[in-house]
């Protein structure tokens, strides 16, 4: 099935490693030119390359998404190259788990700058430019985790907030022929994910409370991104898409 993004300039922000540099392969496999965003330059350059050499489109860029001047000139930089942004996938993440009687306030603001001030900055920068083309799908990954979550009170907190943003975004833009909605994944087997300081407690817990008897993989989440990315997705904004192979809690 064409999904009608072939030629379409996609920026996906936490590009270059786990879930985003599946979204990068993804959507770039379907024709888009994607930017793969990452503050390091060498793993962004290492996936694009990788990219570009199965024959597909793909370059990094890199700022940090904390730093809304860095995101501007990134932004801006894309689109004067390029000419337009269809797909803006915001992926860029991390976790500072530990229990809230012992979180530090390091631990709570660097997790809410970078998995939900990042959204907005990057988010604020790209919007204009699907204003002009009176088209865009924005896809934010969130986490199952909104819900609530045991040592992630400020990782909770941001996907959360990630979740009302989402919300907020599809009724200011919908109008514009511009989509905006989040996807939730559950318990996705990552590097990152292997290195979190809770990982067996947070297997254990997950793997009990998962129907579906398996952890996630990236590829159930690109999948996903591809499904929201689609042309044939128009009428669909707003939304949560929980990807957690039926875990409720």
């Amino acid at each position: 099935m064409d999904l009608g993004i072939a030629g379409q300039v996609a920026v996906v922000t936490g590009g270059s490693r786990g879930l985003g540099a599946g979204i990068c392969a993804a959507l770039a496999a379907e024709g888009a030119h994607v930017m793969v965003w990452d503050q390091d330059r060498e793993s962004g350059d290492q996936l694009a390359g990788k990219i570009r050499g199965d024959g597909l489109r793909a370059e990094a860029v890199v700022a940090d998404v904390r730093d809304a001047a860095a995101v501007r000139a990134t932004v801006s930089g894309i689109a004067a190259k390029h000419g337009s942004i269809e797909i803006l996938v915001n992926c860029a993440g991390l976790s500072r788990d530990a229990p809230l009687v012992t979180m530090t306030d390091e631990e709570w603001q660097t997790v809410i700058d970078v998995c939900l001030t990042g959204p907005f900055h990057v988010t604020r920068a790209v919007a204009p430019h699907m204003l002009a083309k009176n088209y865009g799908r924005i896809i934010n990954i969130s986490s199952r985790a909104y819900r609530g979550d045991i040592n992630k009170a400020n990782y909770a907190a941001a996907k959360a907030g990630l979740v009302g943003f989402t919300s907020a975004l599809a009724l200011e833009l919908a109008k514009s022929n511009i989509t905006a909605n989040a996807i939730a994944p559950g318990y996705i087997v990552t590097d990152r994910v292997r290195t979190l300081p809770f990982y067996e407690q947070i297997r254990g817990r997950a793997m009990a409370l998962t129907p579906a008897g398996r952890p996630g993989e990236p590829a159930d989440i690109s999948a996903a991104v591809l499904y929201l990315a689609a042309a044939q997705s128009g009428f669909i904004t707003g939304e949560v898409l929980t990807i957690a192979g039926g875990r409720l809690r």
